[in-house]
């Protein structure tokens, strides 16, 4: 774990001036075709969280409306749970088969799933075709951040995973905008919504010629090569050999620093995703939910909520890539962790004026959302480049298996109190498990990626 080597980007390190101009045209590339993926992940995902309400409106009968929150939650968990499972499929297939590879097969695998969304016919339908997008849209994440961190030089990494990350918030934020115009189609718009989805997959065309594969795993790919054939033909194994030879989840697990910097990222990982799947997937809820109060439209309401949110996140994972690369990478997550705790019931108590609202929905988000960009940045450089896409993959999805039930607690609490705000406080209690985990992990500023 602690043998290094010098990734795609850092023979460039050295380069007078600002940092963007020790990269190449490639380094760009990578840049805009891992934004771009993450980009219509976050369109997929907050159309799902936009448009759920009016679907399931249609798609329910009658005598099940009244428990709507209850079902709304349902079906995120379920979409979060083919989220989870999708991506630790992906990130272990982008050890064994490429990055680049496994970008093109998500791209095309959820842009597909989502277009088949709009002909549900019932609730469990349309649950089962938003499962087959979490499927496809989890094995996206890893396997673009993996691709970046190797690419990129050591002293502009945390600001490249920073704009990489930011194309959730703006994929988010298109899919806020496309809503305010979509919306007011008739029952059938949420129909329409999904039907877009399907254009992301164009996009393969380009990543197939111009993003290069990353040179590191191709090595990694050559030792392990060699280190099976070596086994196979009987000769004595190196520790590193042996190391190779295992499946790629089982040594993530069996290598005592890995398992270590696995948990406590895990815990970390698990209040990031709790936090943002049970508080901030029901802020346009909130909002429309007081708007309908005053007689205003309600899905107007949600959808300036939703973009008023989303740019907050925009603003939040930029800067925490920023903030990362001059201040580190441990305390610039704790700050994220602590703020985003302490502005949860401001959000939800301080006021009730729709316009104030906003404001505040913005800045939340900054920190509630902006937080995410700690994975990217920190995590390829604790790992290895044998095992990279698996370990990101383990901990960004392994706690959404969990996770998945905030949204629906989150929905039973919303029916037990009445309203958002409480059910809110409760579980933005998890931002203290990422606290606490936070300063075990080891800095790791401008340093090279792992062996």
């Amino acid at each position: 774990m602690e043998t290094r080597v010098m990734n795609a980007g850092s023979a460039r390190h050295g380069i007078d001036g600002p940092w963007y101009h020790s990269l190449d045209r490639k380094q760009w590339n990578t840049l805009i075709a891992s934004n771009l993926g993450w980009l219509f992940d976050g369109f997929e995902n907050y159309a799902l969280i936009l448009t759920v309400a009016p679907a399931l409106s249609q798609l329910l009968p009658a005598t099940e409306l009244a428990d709507l929150p209850f079902y709304i939650g349902s079906v995120i968990a379920i979409n979060l749970l083919g989220w989870a499972i999708g991506g630790l499929l992906g990130g272990i297939l982008a050890d064994y088969v490429g990055r680049k590879r496994m970008m093109m097969y998500a791209i095309i695998g959820y842009s597909l799933a989502t277009g088949l969304s709009a002909f549900a016919f019932s609730w469990w339908s349309f649950a089962v075709l938003r499962f087959i997008v979490g499927v496809t849209v989890g094995s996206e994440w890893a396997t673009g951040s993996s691709m970046m961190a190797e690419l990129w030089p050591d002293r502009a990494r945390g600001k490249g995973a920073g704009l990489m990350q930011c194309g959730l918030g703006i994929g988010f934020f298109l899919a806020s905008f496309v809503w305010l115009f979509i919306a007011p189609l008739g029952a059938d718009a949420w129909r329409y919504m999904y039907l877009l989805g399907v254009l992301p997959a164009l996009i393969t065309l380009w990543i197939r010629r111009a993003i290069p594969e990353s040179e590191l795993w191709e090595v990694a790919k050559a030792r392990r090569t060699e280190a099976k054939a070596r086994a196979v033909a009987g000769g004595e194994l190196t520790s590193e050999e042996q190391q190779l030879n295992k499946f790629t989840l089982f040594d993530l697990f069996t290598d005592r620093p890995a398992r270590r910097l696995t948990l406590l990222a895990l815990l970390m990982s698990l209040a990031t995703t709790v936090g943002f799947w049970s508080i901030s997937t029901w802020v346009p809820q909130f909002i429309g939910s007081l708007a309908t109060a005053e007689g205003l439209q309600a899905a107007r309401w949600a959808s300036f909520a939703g973009m008023a949110y989303t740019a907050g996140s925009i603003t939040g994972y930029i800067a925490f890539g920023f903030m990362a690369d001059a201040f580190g990478r441990k305390p610039v997550t704790f700050a994220f962790f602590l703020i985003a705790l302490l502005l949860t019931p401001v959000l939800f108590f301080a006021t009730q004026n729709l316009g104030w609202l906003l404001v505040l929905a913005f800045f939340n988000a900054i920190f509630s959302n902006g937080q995410y960009t700690w994975m990217p940045v920190w995590l390829p450089e604790l790992f290895p480049t044998r095992v990279r896409g698996t370990a990101l993959a383990v901990i960004f999805n392994l706690p959404r298996f969990l996770a998945f039930a905030g949204p629906l607690l989150a929905g039973t609490l919303i029916v037990t109190f009445g309203g958002f705000g409480w059910a809110a406080m409760v579980l933005s209690s998890i931002y203290i498990v990422g606290m606490i985990a936070t300063p075990f992990l080891p800095e790791t500023r401008g340093k090279p990626l792992p062996l």
